[in-house]
């Protein structure tokens, strides 16, 4: 005897929904943990900028006896007569517009902040400390401060 009854193949529904919902979260996880590295990898470059800075303006005081004021840092001609180590994309924020450093925090952008303030290397007197700052994603921030 055959039977009436015809075997039908493919999947309900509910066994789609079921496997959508799910590759709907895998993908969440991995689309949130790469923004993560990501992010992690941008402030690590901002970090390895400001030590290279800092290393830079160290060894030009340790020439000069003072550091250079905020718009001496932020002319190429300067820095490429002075600071002949240092590449000008250091001064760049990984997602930042311009290669300028700016007088106090913001995000995308490092700071360089001198004191005493006003000074110029001449007659408001030498640039004897200074801090740099970068600002992480998320808030906070990375700040290396003068030696002396």
């Amino acid at each position: 005897m055959t039977s009436l009854k015809r075997k039908e193949r493919g999947f309900t529904i509910i066994e789609l929904l079921i496997v959508i919902i799910v590759i709907g979260i895998l993908a969440t996880l991995v689309i949130t943990t790469f923004s993560g590295i990501q992010r992690n990898a941008r402030n690590r470059t901002r970090e390895a900028d400001i030590n290279a800075l800092h290393s830079q303006l160290e060894y030009y005081y340790g020439q000069n006896g003072n550091y250079p004021t905020l718009a001496e840092l932020n002319d190429a001609t300067w820095r490429s007569t002075n600071l002949k180590g240092l590449d000008s994309e250091a001064l760049k924020d990984p997602q930042g517009s311009s290669a300028t450093l700016v007088a106090s925090p913001q995000a995308d952008a490092y700071s360089y902040a001198v004191t005493p303030a006003n000074c110029d290397n001449g007659s408001n007197g030498d640039c004897t400390a200074y801090v740099l700052t970068a600002t992480y994603e998320g808030g906070n921030t990375f700040v290396k401060n003068s030696l002396n």
